[in-house]
């Protein structure tokens, strides 16, 4: 059995590169999690995890990442985005990915409503909502990404 991740940290930029991977990676660089190997994962938060924007990734280690990205080789072109939890009072959070053709703002307003929707759809009040994005315009290569990576 894995074990319940403890703490998590959000992180939301982006970046170019020669080629997509490298775009994806140097955004990862640039948010702080790109020595690491992102393990994609749904969207639940565990009732226990903490917050912790210092949380330091071990190299090369396996960590739990709901994530949102974009990637795209078209100059000039506007990308972001996004990532949310939505918090409840006592249980659990649920956290939401975006990524698409627009900007920081829009990405910003879909994660909030699915935030929304996902906690109407559980029966569960939202209480708070914590939101991290970015956009990009595309030089020649771009990546947006957000994630929300969880630890220990």
């Amino acid at each position: 059995m894995l074990p319940t991740p403890k703490k998590f940290k959000i992180v939301a930029a982006a970046a170019e590169g020669s080629h997509k991977l490298t775009a994806f990676d140097n955004a990862l660089l640039d948010a702080g999690i790109g020595n690491v190997n992102l393990v994609r994962i749904s969207s639940i938060l565990p009732p226990s995890a903490q917050q912790d924007q210092d949380l330091e990734l071990p190299p090369g280690s396996l960590v739990p990442t709901a994530y949102g990205s974009i990637v795209c080789e078209e100059p000039g072109t506007k990308i972001a985005a996004a990532v949310g939890i939505g918090f409840s009072s006592d249980t659990f959070g649920v956290i939401m990915e975006y990524s698409g053709q627009c900007g920081k703002a829009e990405a910003e307003a879909k994660i909030a409503s699915m935030l929304k929707d996902a906690f109407e759809n559980r029966g569960i009040p939202l209480v708070k909502t914590e939101i991290r994005a970015v956009e990009h315009t595309v030089e020649q290569t771009g990546c947006a990404f957000a994630a929300v990576a969880l630890w220990y």
